[in-house]
């Protein structure tokens, strides 16, 4: 009868373990979150491999093995997240609960006096470790609400539970209430010293990841600017050839009013202005760039069919940089227009730019029509682009540009149109 009670708490237990550390890789690797499917297989794999152990007696070892592979495996079949990444925070995750399952035993036992406590065929180390597994569902549930987590907080409360965990097991070794043997104190004591380090390694790791990042969207930033900023160098070089060629196109207006033929007069003059219309077409928002830019978006947007509406209040005098609101205006009327152009009826396809003024705050909302729903992965929305390059990032690099005036980009979908709003803070400069 023992030996089922144990087989049955093995499964639960295990079970457990894995769905917590499932939802521990969802979070830390901000991959998809576990669905029934990944939790079904969870929890089929749990039941096939304790089955296994205790028929072979295996020790705990290879359980704390076999479990962190079936975390990884799960966590990358089912939520796309990176083998080796998973696999890591799988092997700590479980050298983790495996150090917690000794440790919090052996001080029960200290604090009640009784060796039992770290046996887990013993009711009272069965108890210990039902309390222990008890909290590992409750950090799951928690984790599984999708609350923020400020990554520098979780750093500092999971270094504080390692080091809480390293002087709980140096100190156990000047108690004299159990008998523990000094090989199984060694061993404790230099794996909670690797979790420690594991712990640096992780974070290090992700901020190096979040660098990496960083310098990829600044390199598409730089690169979606120099095209814009290419477009609008061409457009001044024609403008430069109008008044290069001045002296012919006068000599040739001089001949059609001289002969008194004011209509070709004023269709030559409609084809000289027609380069450079739509960089002199409408001043929005007083910076050369930007409203080329705007400007720009519009002719391509009408080109297509797009109805494109602005509107735009903007502050005079700005420490905004004309370099970082073209990142934000080109991105998100490039998504726009690209989401729009895919509207099957051309009466429904729509853009709308509206920047507006707050107090010392800057809102541009871009609202678009749209042929079919963005795709959320991880409570961010995905690109639905197949190719390659700079897709997806569009953004993100407005999200970039965005935080230097401590602002940030919110993106969603209302009523059949999708809405990115940036908004920035702002100071008048002199």
């Amino acid at each position: 009868m023992t030996d089922v009670f144990l087989l049955l708490s093995g499964i639960l237990t295990g079970a457990v373990r894995v769905l917590v550390g499932l939802t521990l890789v969802h979070r830390l690797l901000l991959t998809k979150k576990p669905d029934g499917r990944s939790l079904g297989l969870g929890l089929a794999g749990v039941l096939a491999l304790t089955v296994l152990l205790s028929l072979l007696h295996a020790p705990d070892f290879y359980r704390i093995a076999l479990e962190a592979v079936l975390i990884a495996a799960y966590a990358h079949r089912t939520q796309g997240a990176e083998l080796r990444m998973g696999l890591f925070v799988g092997v700590f995750y479980e050298i983790g609960v495996s150090f917690w399952s000794f440790l919090l035993p052996a001080w029960v036992g200290v604090l009640f006096r009784s060796q039992d406590f770290l046996s887990a065929r013993t009711l009272a180390g069965q108890s210990v470790l039902w309390l222990l597994h008890g909290l590992l569902a409750v950090l799951a549930a928690w984790l599984s609400r999708g609350w923020e987590i400020n990554r520098k907080s979780a750093f500092r409360a999971v270094s504080a539970l390692t080091l809480a965990g390293f002087l709980g097991v140096v100190t156990l070794s000047e108690q004299t209430v159990l008998a523990i043997p000094d090989d199984t104190l060694y061993m404790w004591t230099i794996l909670a010293v690797v979790l420690m380090m594991s712990v640096l390694v992780f974070n290090i790791n992700r901020q190096y990841e979040v660098e990496k990042e960083l310098a990829k969207l600044k390199s598409e930033q730089a690169e979606l600017l120099e095209r814009d900023y290419t477009a609008v160098n061409r457009a001044y070089q024609v403008n430069a050839k109008l008044f290069h060629d001045l002296h012919n196109h006068i000599g040739v207006l001089r001949q059609f009013l001289t002969h008194e033929k004011y209509g070709e007069a004023v269709h030559y003059l409609d084809e000289l202005q027609a380069p450079v219309r739509n960089l002199t077409a409408t001043v929005w928002t007083g910076d050369e760039t930007a409203d080329y830019l705007i400007n720009s978006k519009a002719a391509v947007a009408e080109a297509d069919g797009i109805r494109f509406q602005v509107q735009v209040e903007f502050p005079r005098r700005t420490n905004i940089r004309s370099v970082d609101l073209c990142a934000i205006l080109g991105n998100l009327l490039d998504n726009a227009i690209e989401a729009a152009q895919q509207v099957p009826d051309p009466s429904g396809r729509t853009v709308a730019l509206t920047i507006r003024r707050i107090h010392q705050m800057l809102v541009i909302k871009v609202e678009n029509s749209f042929a079919a729903s963005p795709l959320q992965e991880g409570g961010e929305l995905k690109t639905t682009k197949t190719e390659g390059g700079l897709h997806g990032w569009g953004l993100k690099s407005a999200q970039t540009a965005a935080e230097k005036y401590d602002g940030m980009v919110q993106a969603g979908v209302s009523r059949e149109v999708f809405r990115a709003v940036a908004t920035l803070s702002y100071n008048q400069t002199a």
